[in-house]
């Protein structure tokens, strides 16, 4: 066994890799960009090393720094992690040249899964079920709209060497197919220094499931059951669960016997993933293998109770899996809600700057439930432009699917994160969308369900009276302390705590008031019995816990102007509280009119003008492209709202925009 480790990544996935080597006793050893020599990832291994500036190409890209930081700290092995170098055949031939082991598959096996076209042509011959499409070379967008209309629309337009959902389109007609090709072929050139493009049929209402495999140096080769990764925005997996709430044992048998038969074709050794497209009829069609540990490994270690990390460096050192495919096991199920810094109010476009507030649930087993947090960042942390938006990997598992997302549904509800923008609000929305909970899942779930963008979730009867029970709590409370400040200004105060109040919250007023009988916080609003409410909230605390009507609700609770703003499952809501008299002339008070952006093209995130396609002058119709914004590995296009005529054009390719910045001025 190794007695020190090198792992060849950064982020949360560095962290996980580190946890699993001091529990086997290992010794790790870090690398690290300028972006990120305070990151957490740095802080927990035993020994760091500098290897470049921020951009990725020139730091956790450079497989020579990595080479000669192992030389330096006498470091055996590297972990790639995922992403970065993680599925370079190149890296781990020059590792093994350097008598460095690569705690992953061989060289034969990445470069036969890691080229798409290649590994669909052996999954064929292997005898797994492949996707009809165009493998072969591509010339330019013209050919791309041949090919796709031979197919037959929609197609699905995906970068060779890709991965993570950069350099993929679906076309649905000759045009996207075009568009499509550039921009993907573009992504791949910039994220994998490998533009080659292949086009294949789309299939419609598709899951995403995919079989976890484990195999070793001497020839056993197992599958760890499923994951459903259908929940996805552009290609990105966003919620992922194991098992599949879709598939069957006959299916899963089917699919996990194909997986191991084209392991065995390429003589696979570690851990990898066979992903399919399975449609409405559990009919799978094979997408590709991933060399390399998966983002959303956790929900299988999870249900298997097998650590994947561990079982990795196992079979690098050359030992035997020590468990058989009969003992495999399904035990209860398991959710992964992947936190992003992205604003989903503003279409999911990437957010950065620092966690001024972080603040994960706790984590750990209760009552037959597990919250998990894989994170790579602590509070001050800073969310940088050059890295993945990713944050954290919240998992929970319970015995049943139901339980697991109530878990999870109160797990993020828990969960504090300020100072950036992020998606927490969508993964609590999600987890009361009932299609979800039944299980009704497909690839296009979120465009379907939510085609105009997430928006705030308007609140139903129940959430507007839990609120206002909890905005009139909090209020006493804080009027309380108010009341006992030594030498407070205001006489009144300990009268007004107690004192009738009114709380407007989503166009309602509801009127109550809170006494403090014996210790306990007694309610009193109109035409119901007086109620005890239990709560663990002091002023100045941003998350409190509520017993409301025998229920227990976490809810985030922060100041606003004239009262609170209250968040939970999604809902997020600024509750005023005044005193009767106060209520009367709010009522009296105009509504701010929001500025009128309309004549102007903004930045709708930090990012990098990566093209201007229109100018000075120039009249555009509406769905035109007019520029491309790089942010976070991504290209974004943005496209005219209306007919119009610009009028001014601000910025040039290549230059860096903070967050609606202006990109161009159109005439009125």
């Amino acid at each position: 066994m190794f007695t020190k480790i090198l792992i060849a990544n950064r982020g949360e996935i560095a962290c996980r890799v580190i946890k699993s080597a001091k529990k086997m006793g290992i010794a790790t050893v870090a690398v690290y960009s300028d972006a990120d020599r305070h990151a957490e990832h740095v802080a927990m291994a035993d020994e760091a090393v500098h290897i470049g500036p921020p951009p990725a190409a020139q730091s956790y890209l450079m497989a020579d720094r990595i080479i000669a930081a192992c030389k330096q700290t006498g470091a055996q092995a590297v972990h790639p992690g995922y992403g970065f170098l993680s599925e370079r055949a190149s890296f781990c031939e020059a590792l093994e040249k350097e008598g460095i082991a690569f705690i992953g598959p061989k060289v034969k096996a990445i470069e036969a899964m890691g080229d798409k076209i290649t590994s669909k042509k052996i999954a064929a011959e292997a005898g797994v079920s492949t996707v009809p499409g165009h493998m072969d070379l591509i010339e330019d967008e013209d050919h791309a709209a041949r090919i796709a209309a031979e197919i037959g629309y929609p197609v699905m337009i995906k970068a060779s060497a890709g991965g993570g959902g950069k350099g993929m389109r679906i076309a649905w007609n000759d045009a996207e197919a075009r568009e499509g090709f550039a921009r993907s072929k573009s992504e791949a050139a910039s994220s994998f220094g490998d533009d080659r493009i292949f086009i294949e049929k789309f299939i419609e209402e598709p899951r995403h499931i995919e079989i976890q495999l484990i195999a070793d140096s001497h020839g056993t080769v197992l599958y760890l059951n499923e994951r459903e990764c259908s929940i996805q925005r552009r290609n990105q997996k966003v919620v992922e669960e194991a098992p599949s709430p879709f598939l069957d044992a006959a299916t899963r048998k089917a699919m996990g016997e194909q997986s191991v038969a084209l392991a065995r074709a390429v003589d696979y050794q570690s851990a990898g993933t066979v992903e399919f497209i399975v449609d409405k009829h559990r009919k799978f069609y094979f997408l590709e293998m991933n060399t390399r540990l998966q983002v959303e490994h956790p929900v299988t270690e999870l249900i298997t109770g097998i650590d994947l990390v561990e079982q990795m460096i196992r079979v690098a050192a050359g030992e035997k899996l020590g468990f058989s495919q009969d003992d495999v096991k399904i035990d209860g199920w398991a959710i992964e809600s992947r936190l992003y810094a992205e604003d989903p109010y503003r279409n999911f476009l990437p957010s950065i700057g620092r966690l001024t507030r972080y603040r994960p649930p706790h984590e750990g087993t209760s009552d037959g439930i597990t919250v998990r947090n894989d994170t790579g960042v602590t509070e001050g942390s800073e969310i940088s432009m050059f890295y993945d938006p990713m944050i954290a990997k919240l998992c929970t598992h319970a015995p049943t699917r139901t339980e697991a997302i109530d878990a999870m549904a109160d797990a993020l509800d828990r969960f504090e994160v300020e100072g950036i923008g992020h998606n927490l609000p969508f993964l609590s929305a999600l987890m009361q969308h009932p299609r979800w909970r039944e299980g009704r899942l497909s690839t296009g779930f979120i465009a379907e369900e939510y085609p105009d963008g997430f928006g705030p979730v308007p609140p139903d009867d129940a959430t507007i009276k839990r609120f206002a029970i909890a905005a009139l709590l909090v209020s006493h409370i804080h009027g309380e302390r108010t009341a006992r400040i030594s030498g407070a200004r205001f006489s009144q105060a300990e009268k007004r705590a107690h004192e009738e109040k009114v709380v407007r919250i989503a166009g309602h007023e509801i009127t109550g008031h809170v006494d403090h009988v014996d210790g306990d916080y007694v309610l009193r609003l109109p035409g119901r019995e007086p109620m005890i409410v239990l709560t663990d909230w002091t002023p100045g605390a941003r998350l409190a816990t509520f017993h409301i009507d025998g229920a227990r609700h976490a809810i985030k609770v922060e100041p606003a102007d004239a009262g609170w703003r209250l968040r939970q499952l999604g809902v997020d809501l600024r509750v005023q509280v005044f005193r009767p008299r106060v209520a009367e002339l709010a009522r009296l008070m105009p509504e701010k009119v929001a500025p009128d952006t309309s004549a102007f093209l903004l930045c709708p995130m930090p990012g990098l003008i990566v093209s201007i396609a229109v100018n000075e002058g120039d009249e555009v119709q509406e769905g035109q492209t007019l520029a491309v914004v790089e942010a976070m590995k991504m290209e974004n296009v943005l496209k005219a709202e209306r007919k119009a005529i610009v009028s001014r054009i601000a910025v040039k390719p290549g230059d860096s925009l903070a967050v609606d910045e202006v990109i161009m001025e159109f005439a009125k």
